[in-house]
């Protein structure tokens, strides 16, 4: 007989809480294999395809494209097992996914037969552990159903029955008994969320499935906390069921956005767009807003003829062998010279008032692609030779592009090179890439009047800049550095020295 098992959105690494949907690569219906590719998710690093541990066929999936999903959210229920062939979905998933979920559950001393090798962090285990049916708590359940009779009431508890219906204090969307138990909460963001602004997770009722509490729950709370008795609050209007309506939470938020701008009331201007701060536009706002929070960072910069340095890429490319880009010699260049200045090669501990610094250079590289900014990392670059870094930015580069890059190729850097010349400008003042503690940036490399060896002559001319944390070193350090590298990209033999 067939199982219906539900497979939840894992754990992607990395410390992410949430993931956004892509693509659906499964219909309702269709029959996958165990380690299928179900869904494509976007997270706040990469793009990833995200494989089904179980083998059967898909009786309901939970949320549409472009929705943002929790870790351990439901994202389909699979049945398998003999008969799974002709089970067919038992309830709409866009309405209620709670059916469909509870229809068939195995029984306490069965055994699932099917398991996946994935490696994903959360599941993937050679064999399922037998999971026991959810039982929701009687109050919310009334709660919904009563309140779902008295859309048009204002009061709490004023539904048909007069009990059962969700009320509010201070905003607050509230539940009208206690619940017992665990709080259904999955994301730990959304948690720290609640607790920053001590608010009680247990007074909300969650819009997510099986009543788990999201972060829009807790945002609208608060906003409707704050504006309680304003024209925001009566703009949102209560919701007798409990709920956190996407409408109330736009209201609120506009309300408070035009208030703040000095409107008059009116609506958003027809021309104007709100795009929101998410994905990996998101990632990048909060930990740019974080860095220049945190970190006191400092920027100096200087000119360097790269005459020779052009010269010897060339004659390494003349010879047989792979070819040699010019991002590989400046990493080259960037870890003899954190070998030689180890202090920008670290970062803050703030818990513990200390600074630590690394044995080891992974080496971040800003890249730039049609999904937004990102920072791959070469490990260990400080034990590769210019054929292997060539080779490695070559490939991680590749990855960006087609947004494959997994969390662990996106983080761990110790240390970025920001080559910010292809978009030809000069130079720039770049954002220190928290948590780490110095940037470098290079500019174009144009001819330009340069003296050289006492006469006025025409040479490759190219602005490097360091940004640090003033933290973790003076500026003697840092300008000490900035000019190894400088003297390394006019005199590459600089670097024999070290080899």
């Amino acid at each position: 007989m067939a199982q219906v098992l539900e497979f939840k959105l894992p754990d992607l690494g990395e410390g992410l809480t949430e993931a956004e949907i892509v693509r659906w690569l499964v219909q309702v219906g269709d029959v996958v294999a165990v380690d299928q590719p179900v869904v494509e998710v976007e997270t706040a690093k990469a793009m990833v395809e995200v494989p089904c541990p179980y083998g059967g066929v898909v009786t309901a999936r939970f949320g549409e494209e472009g929705a943002e999903l929790p870790v351990g959210a439901p994202l389909l229920t699979v049945a398998v097992g003999e008969g799974a062939e002709g089970h067919r979905p038992a309830a709409d998933p866009g309405t209620d996914g709670g059916a469909a979920r509870a229809g068939e559950q195995p029984g306490a001393g069965e055994r699932r037969s099917e398991g996946s090798g994935n490696v994903l962090v959360g599941y993937g285990t050679s064999e399922a552990p037998a999971r026991r049916r959810r039982v929701r708590p009687q109050g919310r359940a009334s709660g919904a159903t009563a309140g779902s009779g008295t859309a048009g009431s204002g009061t709490a508890g004023a539904g048909p029955s007069g009990a059962g219906v969700p009320g509010r204090a201070n905003g607050r969307v509230r539940a009208a008994e206690p619940v017992d138990g665990p709080v259904p909460v999955i994301s730990p963001l959304v948690r720290r969320l609640a607790r920053e602004n001590d608010l009680d997770l247990r007074e909300l009722t969650g819009s997510g499935p099986d009543g788990l509490i999201l972060r829009a729950d807790v945002e609208y709370a608060l906003r409707a906390a704050a504006a309680q008795g304003g024209r925001a609050a009566r703009e949102a209007g209560p919701h007798p069921d409990g709920t956190v309506r996407e409408q109330a939470l736009a209201a609120t938020a506009g309300a408070a956005a035009t208030g703040s701008a000095g409107s008059t009331g009116s609506a958003v201007p027809p021309g104007d767009v709100r795009i929101p701060l998410k994905g990996v536009r998101g990632a990048v706002a909060d930990k740019l807003a974080r860095s220049r929070r945190e970190i006191p960072d400092a920027t100096c910069w200087v000119d360097a003829d790269a005459t020779e340095l052009m010269r010897a890429r060339a004659a390494m490319n003349a010879a047989s062998g792979p070819k040699i880009s010019l991002v590989a010699l400046l990493a080259r260049i960037c870890t003899a010279a954190l070998a030689r200045f180890p202090e920008l090669n670290s970062t803050v501990d703030t818990q513990a008032r200390e600074i630590v610094r690394f044995d080891h250079v992974h080496l971040g590289f800003a890249a730039q692609t049609g999904r937004g900014l990102v920072v791959p990392v070469v490990r260990d670059a400080h034990a590769r030779d210019a054929e292997a870094l060539t080779s490695e930015f070559a490939r991680l580069t590749e990855a960006a592009r087609a947004g494959r890059l997994t969390p662990g190729e996106l983080t761990g850097g110790t240390f970025t090179l920001n080559n910010y010349g292809v978009f030809g400008v000069d130079g720039s003042t770049p954002i220190v890439n928290h948590p780490e503690a110095a940037m470098l940036g290079v500019g174009r490399i144009v001819p330009k009047p340069w003296v050289h060896e006492g006469e006025l002559a025409v040479r490759q001319v190219v602005q490097l800049s360091l940004t640090f944390d003033h933290r973790v070193c003076d500026g003697g350090t840092a300008g000490g550095f900035l000019r190894y590298v400088a003297d390394c990209v006019e005199q590459p033999a600089v670097l024999l020295r070290t080899l």
